[in-house]
Order: C-alpha cells, then sequence, then structure tokens
C-alpha cells in the first residue's frame, strides 16, 4: 500500500554577532525515481536570497543560496508532499559470482570503497565472512542487517555527526546513521556495492491519516544483488511507504542536509524540527 506523505523539515541557526557571508547547500528535496514520486517540493530561507538546483554526482538534488547581508538568524525550511511506494523486496537476481565480475567492479567500485565513516576493521571482516558462509547475496544482507540491529543499542548522545562505524561498534550504541555505517562495512567486506541513505521516517507503521507527528531524519542502505533495493538496519525492516528517501553516497559526508561556510559571529544554538503528516 502506497501512502502519501508530507514533510517539513525547518533547521534555525543563531549567532552571536552578525554574519556577513555565508554559502550552503541543502540536499533536503526527496528524489523521484519508481519507488517515490515527488509531488511538490520547496525549499524557502529567512532571511530570503537566491537560490538554484542542481544535481550532484550522487543523483542527489541540491538547493545551493548564498547570503551576503549581516544576519543574525537563519531558518532554512524544506516543505515537500511525496507519495511513496510499497515494502521493498531483496532482490535476488545477482549470484556471488556477479559480484565479482570486472564489468561490476568497475561499475559500482565507490560503493565498495572504505570511507572515513565506513572504515575497512578486521574484526568485523571476520564477522562478514561468517555472516555470507552459504547464503545468497540477497540473504547475506539481511543477515548483516539483522546482525546489526541485534548487536547495537539505539541511543542518542553516544555518537556525533562525525563518528565512524567502528567508534559505534566500540560503544555498542548509536543512531541510525551508526547503524548505517556498521552495515556498509559488512556488506563491503562481503564484496557486496552498498550505499548510504538519508530521508525521512514516518515514525507511526499505522499513523492516521491529516495526523502529524514528529518524524525524524533517518538513514537507511541500498544495496546491489542484481538491482539496488533498501533495508532499514535500524529498525529491521524493509523500506517502506514510511520512508522518504532524499538523498543517497558512500556514507553520511555525501548526503549532509545542510552545510557550509560563513563569517560572522559563532553560531550559539541549533534548532531542527521535522513534522511528518500522512496525506492518504
Amino acid at each position: 500500500m502506497s501512502w502519501r506523505v508530507r514533510v517539513v523539515h525547518t533547521t534555525g541557526y543563531r549567532y552571536e554577532a552578525p554574519v556577513t557571508q555565508s554559502y550552503n547547500e541543502a540536499r533536503l528535496t526527496p528524489r523521484g525515481d519508481r519507488r517515490q514520486n515527488v509531488v511538490v517540493s520547496r525549499v524557502e530561507t529567512t532571511p530570503a536570497t537566491r537560490a538554484y538546483r542542481y544535481t550532484d554526482y550522487w543523483g542527489t538534488e541540491v538547493t545551493s543560496f548564498d547570503l551576503h547581508a549581516p544576519h543574525l538568524e537563519l531558518k532554512v525550511v524544506a516543505s515537500s508532499v511525496v507519495e511513496t511506494g510499497e515494502e521493498n523486496e531483496p532482490n535476488r537476481s545477482g549470484s556471488w559470482p556477479d559480484l565479482k565480475s570486472e564489468a561490476l567492479l568497475d561499475r559500482y567500485t565507490e560503493f565498495l570503497d572504505w570511507t572515513p565513516y565506513v572504515p575497512k576493521d578486521k574484526e568485523l571482516a571476520a564477522v562478514a565472512r561468517e555472516l555470507r558462509k552459504g547464503v545468497s547475496p540477497a540473504d547475506a544482507v539481511l543477515a548483516a542487517c539483522h546482525w546489526v540491529h541485534q548487536q547495537l543499542k539505539y541511543q542518542p548522545g553516544t555518537t556525533g555527526v562525525h563518528s565512524s562505524a567502528t567508534d559505534a561498534w566500540r560503544a555498542r550504541e548509536g543512531v541510525c546513521q551508526d547503524f548505517a555505517h556498521l552495515t556498509l562495512v559488512l556488506l563491503r567486506a562481503m564484496g557486496i556495492p552498498s550505499r548510504y541513505v538519508s530521508g525521512y521516517l514516518h515514525t507511526k507503521p499505522d499513523g492516521a491519516v491529516r495526523e502529524t507527528v514528529r518524524g525524524e531524519s533517518h538513514a537507511w542502505i541500498e544495496a546491489w544483488t542484481g538491482g539496488w533495493w533498501g533495508y532499514d538496519p535500524t529498525n529491521a525492516i524493509p523500506v517502506g511507504p514510511r520512508h522518504i528517501w532524499v538523498a543517497l553516497g558512500r556514507d553520511y559526508g555525501d548526503v549532509a542536509p545542510l552545510k557550509g561556510t560563513y563569517s560572522g559571529g559563532a553560531a550559539s544554538a541549533l534548532d531542527v524540527t521535522v513534522e511528518v503528516t500522512r496525506l492518504a
């Protein structure tokens, strides 16, 4: 069953002294594809500014804007209405020999490489070898997601935005970003191309129509096992109508919702809210 969902993502900055120049990139616009249809989407700023949109290397739509008038506050509001698709089914058409083919290794090498967030780790590589024994690539992905779900405790505040998968593994705690990164370590150690997906999650599986809930910025993974398909290791569920896909990349570094540079006073506060409403 598909859903129609409205998402309002608000980010606010306050500065101790006037900011005179600010250059920003927002990755807050949901993607449109076979699983998801974007009905309407806009990004607005206060103070108002001119913006332009482009698609980055990974296929994510980016809203770029800059401010040159002195300001003490910056507010960015991204509003979207999206129609989401059915629950994602594993793609089982690929075999282990397929994943070792020269053409595939060349095409998806960036989703097999290690990164600062998804580093190579001997202990986790040994876990990956055990999880893939005697099963298909698709079942190995599911095994990795379930293993991470069982091993990590969801605990905000234990890790930070710059924490790597191994940081979360040592702490045995983390948030959705850490669950996704740890899963990616296992999948890439298996030789399965895998990528980080950011977006939103409606928090109620049986959400009522027209009810607004405090939603979440969320992260999950996609794996290539004959085709790309997604799974949510934080909740150990397939990606489904409650998931709204925004951006993808090798890790969090490629999909940060809002980043930029500025000159002026230090930021004294950061407020982020996400409101999600099921419309149909």
